[in-house]
């Protein structure tokens, strides 16, 4: 089954609620190395929504003539 693609907005969620569990040590060893890769794989996410955000923008303006 495939992965849901989240939105922006719900990875940042996502990761803020696994920091919290990281900050109030809430996870033993096994769930924390899971919840890390999954930190990194939503920040992946977020850093490819924002680059293609940026892209668009540009794209955008330039038309605009700005």
């Amino acid at each position: 089954m495939a992965k849901q693609v989240k939105s922006y907005n719900e990875s940042i969620a996502e990761i803020q609620e696994i920091m919290v569990q990281i900050e109030n040590q809430q996870l033993d060893v096994d769930e924390l190395t899971q919840k890390v890769q999954r930190a990194a794989e939503l920040l992946k996410i977020c850093k490819d929504k924002l680059q293609k955000t940026d892209v668009e923008v540009q794209k955008i303006m330039d038309e605009m003539g700005g």
